[in-house]
């Protein structure tokens, strides 16, 4: 069996945060900024935190040099801890639990399971420690490793490669994301897309984007078989 990688998406594909993540990276700029609030008028879907934060520091008049988003990114993870802690619609999508626990369960040589977010590492292990997920992710590509997409997932490829002991060429990528950009940044590393309908995107802009698997969720006949091969 040819090894596989398969780099899965935070919010909007594991989770949903209830907001929160948003909430937290407004607040950051604001309180990094000295301004009372800041209300970001673009969709944070798909996006990087690195991208998102100097957006939002130019779109408030702040030169969003590597000091200004650094500091911007301590203040940050604070938040974010106390708006996941506080969340009230925090969830894990359907049946993706489940799916994690039969790929736990898969042959380690063969299989590498990991993370492939927009979110920096710290951040994105803070969203999914309330839901006790980080166990089932050990390595990543992350918006810390890289502010583009295609970039991270690489940087994850390249860490489940060196798991699994094979060259990377030597592995099949498989993507799980909920945004046409998530579709998207696969396809630019030669990866396939499961895409899940379970973030803001339809079902039929997902189709648009080229999804190579396309289910409402993760509980949905056939997801699984993809997930495992098929």
């Amino acid at each position: 069996m040819t090894p596989r990688i398969l780099l899965f998406d935070i919010d909007g594909t594991l989770i949903g945060s209830g907001g929160a993540g948003r909430r937290a990276l407004e607040r950051a700029v604001a309180e990094a900024c000295g301004l009372d609030a800041v209300s970001a008028a673009f969709s944070f879907a798909g996006g990087t935190d690195p991208a998102i934060f100097r957006r939002l520091l130019a779109d408030c008049g702040v030169e969003p040099t590597e000091a200004a988003l650094a500091r911007t990114f301590d203040v940050y993870l604070e938040i974010l801890r106390e708006e996941i802690a506080s969340a009230e619609n925090f969830l894990v999508y359907p049946g993706m639990e489940d799916a994690l626990e039969t790929l736990a369960a898969q042959d380690p040589e063969t299989v590498a399971v990991g993370l492939g977010t927009g979110n920096i590492e710290a951040g994105a292990r803070i969203k999914l420690a309330r839901a006790d997920l980080n166990r089932h992710f050990p390595f990543g590509g992350f918006g810390s490793d890289a502010e583009d997409r295609p970039a991270l997932l690489r940087a994850g490829a390249l860490r489940g490669a060196a798991r699994l002991g094979r060259a990377p060429e030597e592995c099949d990528v498989l993507v799980i994301g909920d945004t046409p950009l998530d579709v998207a940044a696969a396809h630019a590393i030669g990866a396939r897309c499961l895409a899940v309908a379970t973030g803001g995107s339809t079902r039929a802009e997902l189709a648009a984007a080229g999804a190579d698997c396309l289910v409402g969720n993760i509980a949905e006949s056939g997801a699984l078989d993809v997930l495992l091969g098929g």
